[in-house]
């Protein structure tokens, strides 16, 4: 087998980018929920991401064709995602507190409320600790009302807060008054008798009873076996009456300590702080940096194979290899430099940056120059956009993009509510699946379907693979729509080949080939920013939309019959459109028997 040696370094490129970012861009949405961020904050800002990205891509398209600099701005967005992206493991987390409520009775019990505990397996989990007469520790501060301070004054014997000078005789107060304001004022009944002039705060260590735990919708009742006001002197807590206080709490238990950390502030509130604005600039900047490196990096690439754009999929393979074995090797990472409860996700960040700067070594040595030029780029650009077949091609790009948001934004999220209804055991394994998927479809699915791909796309044409993507686009969507087992995913995402492998490369490979000289960055551009920018964020919008008022079963179901009525339509709209003969059928007529012969001599590169 005859190697390329040209071709190297942009194999290189590709494995050693998604093996850079593949560390960092899965576990961002996670980072930014410890950092403190509602599921609301973080979707207007993934709303953005594509939006930005769609301005990026063919902009910066444009300018590498007009001034011929690809390969400079090329190097130039990977250093900048580099910078941007480390920066974001630095960004401090939002304040914060964690809030529970004592009832203190003749058996006195903690109250935690929380939107998570919509979730029944937080129950099973805390009552699953340790054995019968295990406990958990909690540091509490509580502010207390006259009422339970006299509880705990004569009730848990602690004479230290008996008398408290918080605590003041009505005539002394009445005295105060007089002095202080000239009020003159006269209280019926004994006069003698203490008051609370304001709330005291209580600080103490309390003992959890977590096999007696009862759950009565979002709040769980954790009975308070002891309290310890000093060290080992141990008070059982009780009243005669029902007495209540608002505590703030720190246990050493993680899914306790999950469900009541509560945000300070409200979602409407963030956008004062300068974490969001932290972390939306170096999200959009470093997003922004990806979507350049990646249209311009195809550019290169087909520009490099020169007569033989069907080995597009040898090369672009090796980004596959790349993602699904960093991704891995990344959640290994988290998992071993983490305590537990809190994941610490910077060593994530230093791989990301280690491979990034080798990706840069290495792309430097890319051996490549822009000879082609167009004296008028937008002029060439309108003539394109002008052929009903391109403006067919967006709109095919726009329907996939749409089915991709789905796939990219909610798939996890309905499997999780389907380990969620399917039980707590399945639920427990639910990141190992989600690990198992994206392996699937990264080494089951995208590697041997790039490889294919250039075969594919001889034997059946360009044309028939964009129908045959969203074909198997609305199957897939279907056989989601009907799972009741989680697991059951895992044979589905074999598809991810033919949805995403022979996808991309269709999409690529036909914009490189319908590109007139000089406008090819620009053309890659688009095209990416109409499948990203429009597609994905139309998608991630309706599908937000759509799994808010159904479920995922149902808007699975929805999108499945949108992908296959559209992959209907494509196919006749192409069928009459396939005997009218334009410019652009001229144009494809010199570069498809240009694409076949590649293909021929497919297996002297490897």
């Amino acid at each position: 087998m005859k190697i390329d040696m040209n071709l190297l370094p942009m194999k290189g490129h590709y494995f050693l980018f998604n093996a850079g970012t593949a560390p960092v861009v899965p576990f961002i949405p996670t980072l930014a929920k410890e950092l403190g961020f509602s599921s609301f904050i973080v979707g207007i800002v993934y709303t953005f991401l594509p939006i930005m990205g769609m301005i990026a891509k063919p902009s910066m398209g444009a300018l590498a064709d007009r001034f011929h600099c690809q390969k400079i701005i090329f190097l130039l967005f990977i250093v900048l995602v580099m910078v941007f992206f480390i920066f974001i493991p630095f960004i401090p987390p939002l304040p914060s507190d964690s809030k529970a409520n004592i009832h203190c009775n003749l058996d006195s019990v903690v109250q935690i409320c929380s939107e998570s505990l919509s979730d029944n397996c937080y129950l099973k989990k805390i009552t699953d600790f340790g054995s019968e007469n295990s406990t958990i520790k909690c540091t509490m501060s509580c502010k207390a009302e006259e009422k339970f301070i006299e509880s705990v004054c004569t009730k848990w014997n602690q004479s230290q807060f008996c008398g408290s000078p918080h605590r003041l005789p009505v005539n002394q107060l009445l005295a105060i008054a007089k002095k202080q304001a000239g009020v003159i004022a006269d209280v019926p009944g004994d006069n003698k008798k203490p008051v609370t002039l304001a709330p005291q705060t209580l600080s103490f260590n309390a003992y959890l009873s977590p096999k007696h735990t009862v759950q009565i919708g979002k709040c769980i009742y954790i009975r308070l076996q002891n309290v310890e006001f000093q060290s080992n002197v141990m008070v059982i807590p009780y009243c005669d009456s029902l007495q209540e206080a608002n505590c703030e709490m720190s246990c050493d238990n993680a899914v306790i300590s999950e469900i009541s950390l509560n945000p300070k502030l409200k979602d409407s509130e963030i956008f004062n702080l300068y974490q969001f604005w932290m972390f939306a600039i170096f999200l959009v900047l470093s997003w922004v940096g990806q979507a350049v490196i990646v249209s311009i990096g195809d550019t290169i690439c087909f520009e490099l194979l020169g007569d033989n754009p069907s080995k597009y999929g040898n090369q672009r393979l090796w980004g596959s290899v790349g993602w699904g074995l960093f991704s891995v090797i990344a959640g290994l990472i988290v998992d071993k430099f983490s305590d537990g409860q809190k994941k610490n996700y910077f060593p994530a960040f230093v791989l990301m940056l280690i491979m990034l700067f080798l990706d840069l070594v290495v792309s430097s040595r890319i051996k490549y120059k822009q000879l082609r030029t167009s004296s008028s780029i937008l002029r060439d650009m309108g003539k394109l956009l002008s052929e009903v077949k391109i403006v067919i091609f967006l709109i095919w790009c726009i329907c996939v993009g749409m089915c991709t948001a789905m796939l990219w934004n909610f798939l996890f999220w309905y499997l999780e509510d389907l380990a969620t209804a399917h039980g707590c055991e399945t639920k427990a394994w639910i990141k190992t699946l989600e690990g198992l998927a994206m392996g699937i479809q990264c080494f089951g699915g995208e590697l041997p379907f790039f490889f294919l791909s250039g075969w594919i796309l001889k034997k059946i044409g360009h044309i028939n693979a964009m129908t045959l993507v969203l074909f198997v686009l609305g199957v897939r969507f279907l056989l989601y729509s009907v799972l009741t087992n989680p697991w059951w995913c895992l044979p589905i995402e074999l598809l991810n080949g033919l949805t995403f492998g022979l996808f991309y490369a269709a999409m690529t490979s036909y914009a490189s080939i319908v590109a007139l000289p000089g406008t090819e960055s620009t053309t890659q551009g688009l095209v990416g920013a109409v499948f990203e920018g429009i597609g994905v964020s139309l998608g991630s919008f309706i599908g937000g939309l759509l799994i808010n008022h159904y479920s995922g079963s149902k808007t699975f179901l929805i999108f499945g019959i949108g992908a296959l009525t559209c992959a209907l339509v494509h196919f006749f709209v192409q069928y009459f459109l396939s005997r009218r003969v334009t410019v652009l059928n001229i144009h494809e007529r010199v570069t498809t028997p240009l694409l076949k012969a590649g293909s021929k001599n497919a297996n002297t590169e490897g």
